[in-house]
């Protein structure tokens, strides 16, 4: 036999066997170099925290605790709904600063007597108290008086002078 058979034989089983798809090449292999640092030491400066200057919020533009008095309608000692959100505000500021101490000072308009104005002034300041200590606010930190018309707001004597007479100022103590 001829020995160039057996190796034919050989050549044809394996060009058999053989898949007859054509692989994709793979991709060519590129070389990542990572950029050389140089061993410096950089320093950042520290910097001091810059601090905001603490803003008094009964002082602070803008704020609803800028505004102390609640004004009232004729001859009434009722919260008018308008005047709430003001004495929740100064409530929850008393309720959140435990030292802080207020004087509420009623006052009226010049009708009415002496005493009678008296007694409704205290009213109203006293209508203010309880709505403060129902947020929240300690009774002992609260003060109520009343000055009846003898502090007037406004000279006037017409119902625009009035209507800024008829009220409870809200005054912070040891301020």
């Amino acid at each position: 036999m001829n020995k160039t058979l057996p190796a034919i034989t050989v050549a044809m089983l394996l060009a058999a066997c053989g898949s007859s798809e054509k692989k994709a090449d793979p991709a060519p292999v590129t070389e990542v170099t990572k950029p050389t640092t140089t061993a410096t030491t950089t320093q950042t400066p520290t910097s001091t925290p810059v601090s905001q200057p603490k803003v008094d919020p009964l002082n602070a533009p803008g704020s609803i605790l800028l505004q102390r008095s609640v004004f009232f309608d004729y001859d009434s000692n009722a919260v008018k709904d308008e005047f709430r959100p003001l004495v929740q505000a100064h409530s929850k500021y008393l309720v959140e600063n435990g030292n802080a101490r207020i004087a509420l000072e009623g006052n009226t308009d010049e009708r009415g007597s002496r005493e009678y104005n008296l007694a409704l002034g205290q009213r109203r300041a006293d209508s203010v108290k309880k709505i403060m200590t129902v947020l929240g606010v300690p009774d002992a930190r609260i003060e109520t008086v009343s000055f009846g018309e003898e502090k007037p707001k406004s000279a006037g004597h017409d119902e625009t002078a009035w209507s800024q007479n008829r009220r409870a100022d809200i005054v912070y103590k040891g301020r």
